[in-house]
């Protein structure tokens, strides 16, 4: 999708948005920013929108896309990332049918990280998102990859559920530096 393809759908649609050097910002005020039935948008877009961002129809995004919305973000369809996306959103970041994260990629998202059809990560993925990580399908965890989210990760195919919220249970550890250390000695590759 073109710059002008993807500002004539923002017209019709009513959201408002500012053009910054080579960014579309879009930026409707309180509300969400549903846009279901496009399947790609072009670089350089920022959602900085109160609400939740909808684009379950899209299967790849281009590299440098933005969200620092106030509510969730909904890439239902999306297959593969790009380094250079940036979650900083207020909510949920679903991704429910991502198969593949490229090195790098750091989650800053306030709420739960859903890679539901994930079966392995790089090295260098960061979660620091405020809540849980589900990663249901998951085989393996090389070490690289850094937990520094606020809640349990979901661990299905690993070792058949959550990871942490074991605050009462193991007095004095911390969650993520107990599943760390381990993903650190290779315990979870296989």
């Amino acid at each position: 999708m073109t710059r002008e393809e993807f500002i004539k759908v923002l017209d019709e649609r009513g959201y408002s948005y500012e053009i910054e050097g080579d960014k579309i910002v879009v930026d409707k005020r309180k509300g969400n920013i549903i846009l279901d039935s496009l399947t790609s948008l072009p670089s350089g877009v920022e959602f900085k929108n109160g609400g939740g961002v909808y684009l379950n129809s899209i299967t790849s995004l281009p590299s440098g896309v933005v969200f620092k919305n106030g509510g969730h973000v909904r890439l239902d369809s999306l297959k593969t990332i790009p380094p250079g996306v940036v979650f900083k959103n207020g909510l949920n970041v679903y991704l429910e049918s991502l198969t593949s994260l490229p090195s790098g990629v750091v989650f800053k998202n306030r709420g739960n990280v859903n890679l539901d059809a994930l079966t392995s990560l790089p090295p260098g993925v960061v979660f620091k998102n405020g809540r849980g990580v589900w990663l249901n399908s998951l085989t393996s965890l090389p070490p690289g990859v850094v937990f520094k989210n606020g809640r349990g990760v979901y661990l299905y195919e690993l070792i058949g559920g959550w990871f942490g919220d074991w605050d009462d249970y193991i007095d004095g550890i911390d969650n993520n530096v107990l599943l760390n250390g381990m993903i650190s000695k290779g315990l979870f590759e296989r």
